[in-house]
C-alpha cells in the first residue's frame, strides 16, 4: 500500500557508510596520523550483519549508481517518492565494535560530523542519530554533550546487543544525557559481537543471528524495566529499530505475570511493567514480520495501544517492492498515527517539545 498522504515521517532510514578516507578530514590531527601511518584508513569499517550482496541488504533498484551522487540517489529513491517531510537517518559504522575505546570515540565523532556536514546541511528533510560506543559511557556522554546544541540530531543510537544489558547502572549516564537534551534512545538490531547472540552459544548460520535479534530486543526491554531506568529517567523515550513487534503481546503478558509474583525485589516498578512499556517504548514498522493488516490490528489490540508503531522504510533494505511501504488495509486513522502523530510524540526534538539551552556552544572539530 502506498502512502495515502504527504508529509510522512520516516523513523529509520540508513545512510551509506563512507570510505574511511572521507572521515580523515573530520578527525583530530593525532587520529588522522594514526589512521594513515597504521594504514587503518584503508579499512572500510562496514558492519557485516548484512551480507553485502544479499537482496535483504539493499533492494536491487536501490543499489548505488556511480553516475549519481549518494544524496541525489537518496532524494530520488526515498525522500521524494514517499513524500517524506522528515527522515530520521542513521549511519551504523564499524567504529562501535572496536576494542580501543579512544579510537572508537574519535571515529564516532568523525562519523557524526560527516553526517552533519555531508547530509544534514544540504538536505533539510534529514535528521540525524548520534553514534556512540556503549563500552565507555564517559566518552558517550561527552559526544552527546558536544552535539546537543544541534537540534537536527534527534536520537542517540546503540546496537541492541552490546557489551552488557542496556539497563545496567553503568549505562545510566548516557540515558541521563539523552533525557537532559530531549534525545530519544534508539536501539537498533545488531550486536557488537562481544558475546554470543543466543543464550546458549554462538550460532552457525546467518538466519539464526537474524532470529536472535527479536530475543535481543526482549532482553533489552526487560533489562531497562527491571533495573529501574524509567524511575531514574522518567521522560526517556526508547525507539526500537528493525525490532519487529509481533512478539510484543506475549512479552507484555509474561513480564506482568512474573512481576506480580516477585515485585518486592524491584520496588521502583510501581505499576505493571506493560504500562511502562506502552508509555516509554516505540517500534518502527519495517520490517513487518506479520502477514497482513488484520494481524497488525490484532497485535495492537492485544498490546492495548495504537501509539507504539512508527512509520519507517528501513531504506535501502529490501522489505517491500516499489512504494508499498504500508501493509494493505490499515485504517486511515491508524495510518495518520503511524506516519505522523506517533513519530512527533516519540521524538521531543521533532515536535518542538525541546529547545536547546542558549548557553550551549558547538565545539569545533579539530
Amino acid at each position: 500500500m502506498k502512502l495515502p498522504l504527504k508529509g510522512a515521517i520516516d523513523c529509520d532510514l540508513h545512510l551509506p557508510s563512507p570510505p574511511t578516507t572521507a572521515l580523515l578530514h573530520y578527525l583530530p590531527p593525532y587520529w588522522r596520523d594514526q589512521m594513515e601511518t597504521r594504514f587503518i584508513h584503508k579499512m572500510n569499517f562496514q558492519l557485516t550483519s548484512y551480507p553485502p550482496n544479499s537482496p535483504l541488504t539493499c533492494r536491487e533498484d536501490w543499489r548505488p549508481n556511480k553516475d549519481e551522487s549518494p544524496l541525489d540517489q537518496l532524494r530520488r529513491q526515498a525522500l521524494d517518492p514517499f513524500g517524506l517531510e522528515i527522515a530520521v537517518s542513521s549511519l551504523l559504522h564499524g567504529a562501535i565494535v572496536l576494542f580501543n575505546e579512544d579510537m572508537a570515540a574519535a571515529l564516532c565523532s568523525a562519523v557524526n560530523d560527516y553526517v552533519a556536514h555531508e547530509w544534514l546541511d544540504p538536505e533539510p528533510r534529514l535528521r540525524g542519530s548520534i553514534l556512540i560506543t556503549g563500552q565507555n559511557p564517559d566518552h558517550a556522554v561527552a559526544e552527546i554533550e558536544r552535539l546537543a546544541h544541534d537540534s537536527r540530531f534527534v536520537q542517540v543510537i546503540l546496537p541492541v546487543m552490546g557489551d552488557m544489558l542496556p539497563g545496567k547502572r553503568q549505562m545510566w549516564p548516557i540515558y541521563r544525557a539523552c533525557e537532559k537534551h530531549g534525545l530519544a534512545l534508539a536501539l537498533h538490531a545488531g550486536s557488537t559481537y562481544r558475546f554470543p547472540t543466543t543464550a546458549s552459544g554462538w550460532p552457525s548460520f546467518q538466519v539464526e543471528d537474524y532470529v536472535a535479534n527479536s530475543t535481543g530486543f526482549e532482553n533489552a526491554i526487560v533489562s531497562l524495566l527491571a533495573e529501574g531506568v524509567f524511575s531514574e529517567c522518567p521522560n526517556l523515550r526508547v525507539i526500537c529499530l528493525e525490532s519487529g513487534f509481533g512478539w510484543l503481546p506475549t512479552l507484555l503478558w509474561r513480564v506482568n505475570k512474573e512481576w506480580r509474583g516477585i515485585r518486592q525485589e524491584v520496588p521502583w516498578i510501581d505499576r505493571p511493567p506493560a504500562d511502562i512499556l506502552r508509555e516509554r517504548f516505540r517500534f518502527t514498522l519495517q520490517p513487518v514480520e506479520v502477514p497482513d493488516a488484520a494481524m497488525i490490528l490484532r497485535i495492537l489490540d492485544h498490546v492495548g495501544s495504537d501509539e507504539l508503531l512508527l512509520f519507517s522504510t528501513d531504506y535501502p533494505h529490501a522489505h517491500f517492492e516499489g512504494e508499498e511501504a504500508l501493509p494493505e488495509g490499515l485504517p486511515e486513522a491508524l495510518i495518520k498515527k503511524i506516519t505522523r502523530d506517533n513519530p512527533l510524540a516519540a521524538y521531543p526534538r521533532l515536535s518542538g517539545a525541546w529547545r536547546p539551552h542558549h548557553h550551549q556552544k558547538a565545539e569545533q572539530t579539530s
